[in-house]
């Protein structure tokens, strides 16, 4: 009877926190398709918030903003963030490894408020002494990859942690240079790492609000920042309905690589099986 109480009490305590977690995002969606102004008063089905948002240049354009700077922001973490962790990883001794481990780490743990502020401290200094570069893709980019870059370390060092070093060992003894070693058994041992710490970095940028506020400029309104000025004058039903849209991308994308990543685990493991039975 203990044994039953203590299960159900955990799984009770778990649904509720799902339900705190996600019946907000729920509601989001349900209401972007009432038909009235008004938030929790239901007057009827109605899909005009989204046909509003094809007029809404603003909107269009901070979401296309967004957009660019999310996909280049996940491309150059996960590349940085592949070369931190590989370093960490299997150097183990190197001058300078602890202050490295460091500074990769700090963006983790600082606010985004402090890192924000230096950031547009940097780059106004910059600008002043060479012209460059101005406030706007370049330089929320810049903020985006430094944060998304300590994500995408992490998780792809551990997944090098856990990766079989033998079988580097074994493809240097056969004759592979570092360099082919790195290409041709270290990366597609990682891909799942990296297909997930790409997807972590893209979601963080596409939904950043306090970095893109410090180094946004004149005409270079990400969505999150349209939102949010919008969201203190008052609700936006056309809000309710960007929220929407977004959730479903991010869905299918999640969705859409945790299938793909199963399935590549799954061929993996068939292929590890095979290999010893031969």
């Amino acid at each position: 009877m203990t044994q039953f109480l203590h299960r159900w009490f955990g799984r009770g305590w778990l649904s509720l926190g799902y339900l705190f977690l996600y019946i907000p995002i729920v509601v989001l969606v349900v209401f972007s398709f009432n038909s009235s102004r008004q938030d929790m008063v239901w007057s009827g089905f109605s899909l005009q918030w989204y046909a509003a948002l094809l007029n809404d240049q603003e909107i269009i354009s901070g979401f296309g903003l967004s957009l660019r700077i999310a996909l280049l922001t996940a491309c150059g973490s996960v590349i940085l963030g592949t070369f931190a962790a590989f370093v960490l990883d299997r150097y183990q001794r190197f001058s300078g490894r602890t202050l490295f481990t460091g500074m990769v780490s700090a963006p983790l743990v600082m606010p985004e408020v402090i890192i924000g502020l230096s950031l547009l401290l940097m780059l106004v200094s910059v600008q002043k002494m060479f012209g460059f570069p101005e406030r706007g893709l370049v330089t929320i980019w810049l903020g985006h990859t430094l944060l998304g870059m300590a994500y995408a370390t992490v998780v792809i060092q551990s997944r090098l942690r856990e990766m079989n070093k033998s079988l580097e060992e074994a493809a240097m003894d056969l004759g592979c240079r570092p360099f082919q070693v790195f290409f041709l058994v270290t990366l597609p041992n990682i891909k799942q790492a990296l297909g997930s710490a790409w997807l972590l970095t893209f979601t963080l940028s596409l939904d950043d609000v306090v970095l893109s506020a410090f180094l946004s400029g004149p005409g270079s309104s990400t969505m999150p920042i349209v939102i949010f000025s919008r969201a203190r004058l008052g609700l936006d039903p056309r809000v309710n309905a960007v929220a929407a849209l977004t959730i479903l991308v991010v869905s299918i994308g999640v969705i859409a690589s945790s299938l793909y990543i199963a399935r590549a685990e799954r061929l993996r493991s068939r292929q590890l099986a095979a290999a010893v039975k031969g």
